[in-house]
């Protein structure tokens, strides 16, 4: 362990020299090159403070913030200004070998002001988006509006509103108050039902405690339906027994019951308008393993008749490409989320990439396969890195046709 720490230094002195070189031929003044000095061994500093001092058991999720910001957005920005600093030397040293087998000259050529200040500039670009995710991106939630035609949809649901909301993950949120603005915003869509799916807490029932109040002001002609996320289980923090877990998960449950959510558990939830039917179906959480695979499609829909119109409510988009689109109840349309979009990438109208699409190749917006839809939502919150750079927290308006 303690030889890995020292390995792990060693890398960091090195970069560290490396990119001060670089620092040194930008800035000339001897007073703010002390102070880089400064900022960078405090920084580092705090961030192993921050490491040493969180314990597994406890999960304290501030401190897992907090270090997860100081990585990306001090950490890595550096890693990404020695890049262009290594472009800048391996160009100068090609440059000097290749005279010198000439015999042109023996000097090897200065450092590039432009490539030094490029990487220095880019790196804090990066800092400075990273900053902003934190401050504001985690809070500039988006409606997306998706008009679907299902197949077997009665006609009394033509035009009905359905809202998905979904990785709320409250324990990452402080200041509960800031959310009403995002809890205005999915009023403002006047939904017919509002349905979340999944991970509405980090580990604990404790942290939805602060907004019950606050999400039980989202208002649906009706009603409000929710399910299980993998976070929803407890099972990344360590419990005393197997009791106490389950108490937990019961105790959220009854938390969300209190916001004015119903919660299905391999179940399904019948509306009816003008004696025709829409079944929502709800399942547990199914994903690759080492994720749960508590998801019974079988037993939740078990009385859902195959003809009817069904939307799915399954937090893990890898269960649709596993399970769903293959059923044999033909469920039309399915709504997870539990990718978040990484909370870090590109999210334009015709440019689409997060780092997560090599996990999960379905991570956002629509897909069909099959002749079947499955909708991934961007997450309404964050986890681990307390912001959103490039790809901002979604509400997400379905509008039946």
């Amino acid at each position: 362990m303690q030889k890995n720490i020292a390995f792990i230094l060693g890398l960091f002195f090195l970069l560290e020299f490396y990119i001060y070189q670089a620092y040194k031929t930008v800035v000339q003044n001897t007073a703010l090159r002390w102070l880089y000095i400064g900022v960078t061994l405090f920084l580092y500093f705090f961030l192993a403070y921050k490491i040493f001092s969180v314990h597994r058991s406890e999960k304290d999720h501030h401190s897992i913030q907090i270090i997860a910001t100081l990585f990306l957005g001090f950490v890595l920005p550096k890693l990404l200004v020695g890049v262009f600093l290594l472009s800048d030397d391996v160009m100068r040293l090609s440059i000097w070998f290749s005279q010198s087998l000439k015999g042109k000259t023996t000097h090897y050529p200065e450092r590039r002001k432009f490539l030094s200040m490029a990487g220095l500039a880019v790196g804090g670009a990066l800092s400075v988006l990273v900053l902003d995710g934190v401050w504001f991106g985690k809070y500039r939630h988006h409606v997306r509006k998706i008009r679907l035609r299902l197949n077997h949809l009665p006609a009394a649901f033509r035009g009905y509103r359905i809202v998905q909301i979904s990785d709320v993950h409250s324990g990452s949120f402080f200041h509960p108050e800031k959310l009403k603005k995002a809890i205005d915003l999915i009023n403002e869509q006047h939904a017919d039902l509002v349905v979340f799916t999944g991970d509405m807490v980090n580990d604990r029932a404790e942290e939805f405690q602060p907004f019950i109040n606050l999400f039980s002001g989202i208002k649906a002609k009706d009603g409000k339906i929710s399910i299980l996320g993998n976070h929803d289980y407890g099972d990344y923090v360590e419990w005393e027994s197997k009791e106490a877990k389950n108490e937990n998960l019961l105790r959220l449950i009854d938390y969300q019951k209190q916001a004015g959510f119903r919660m299905l558990r391999n179940e399904h939830f019948t509306i009816t308008k003008e004696d025709e039917k829409l079944y929502i179906i709800g399942v547990e959480n199914w994903g690759d393993k080492p994720f749960p695979q508590l998801g019974d499609l079988d037993k939740a829909c078990a009385e859902v008749p195959k003809e009817s119109c069904k939307i799915l409510l399954s937090h893990d988009p890898t269960h649709f490409d596993r399970v769903v689109k293959k059923h044999s109840k033909n469920i039309q349309l399915t709504l997870s989320g539990h990718t978040h979009g990484m909370q870090f990438g590109l999210d334009l109208k015709n440019i689409k990439w997060s780092p997560v699409q090599y996990k999960y190749p379905k991570w956002a917006d629509l897909y069909e396969s099959e002749g079947k839809y499955l909708y991934v939502n961007r997450g309404f919150g964050v986890i681990g890195y307390p912001g959103r750079v490039g790809v901002d927290p979604e509400i997400t308006v379905f509008e039946l046709v």
